[in-house]
């Protein structure tokens, strides 16, 4: 199965563009607030590049399995094409993101390797950001996506993230709506009323979204 293929095939034009919009409000609403503009920052799982685009720092990488992704990158990001972070040096970035990736994991395992290559691509009091949606809300629907694989919570998230070293700074449970493709409104200014009024999230989030660090140690 090839990853062009597929996400040609579940997102059309417009759908790309509802989502570049969506994301150009949770960067600047809410992620930016987490990213020194001075960071070097590694969006792992970029896709179409909505955040890496949108987010303000002063270094920005993408890595995808997709050879398109490049094509959507602008010209500030360095492309990445393929799943393996081993070739990428120990200790280079501020921020590592990922948004909806670890469910695309073949096993628990895979997880753990790629939280484990995270966690040794961050400096000292680096942040790992995960956007994940989150099984204990999604039930069913988690598996109307056929490159699904591995179910996750933000209670296993997190167990994942400390058996790979990290510390816990912050879980939301519920946050985002589970896809960009369902029928909630998706107009600019109501997702940034959503992010301001948190008691929404708890009605309609279906992702989680944690932060883990990278804690100094003597």
């Amino acid at each position: 199965m090839k990853v062009t293929d597929l996400y040609n095939n579940r997102f059309d034009k417009q759908d790309k563009e509802r989502k570049k919009a969506l994301w150009k409000v949770l960067c600047t609403s809410f992620f930016q607030q987490y990213i020194p503009k001075d960071a070097c920052v590694i969006d792992v799982g970029a896709g179409f590049c909505e955040f890496i685009n949108n987010i303000t720092c002063r270094e920005k990488y993408a890595v995808d399995l997709n050879e398109n992704t490049a094509a959507h990158a602008n010209p500030d990001v360095k492309v990445l094409v393929g799943a393996d972070l081993t070739g990428i040096q120990d200790g280079v970035f501020d921020i590592v993101f990922m948004s909806n990736f670890l469910e695309h994991m073949k096993s628990k395992e895979d997880v753990l390797r790629i939280l484990a290559d995270a966690y040794r691509l961050l400096k000292n009091n680096g942040r790992i950001l995960i956007l994940q949606p989150n099984i204990r809300y999604v039930y069913g629907e988690y598996w109307d996506f056929f490159d699904h694989h591995i179910p996750l919570s933000d209670k296993s998230l997190a167990e994942a993230l400390r058996l790979t070293g990290f510390s816990i700074e912050l879980i939301i449970p519920r946050f985002l709506p589970y896809t960009t493709k369902s029928n909630l409104p998706q107009h600019p200014a109501i997702v940034k009323t959503y992010l301001r009024f948190p008691f929404c999230w708890k009605i309609l989030g279906k992702q989680a979204f944690v932060i883990g660090n990278k804690v100094c140690r003597a």
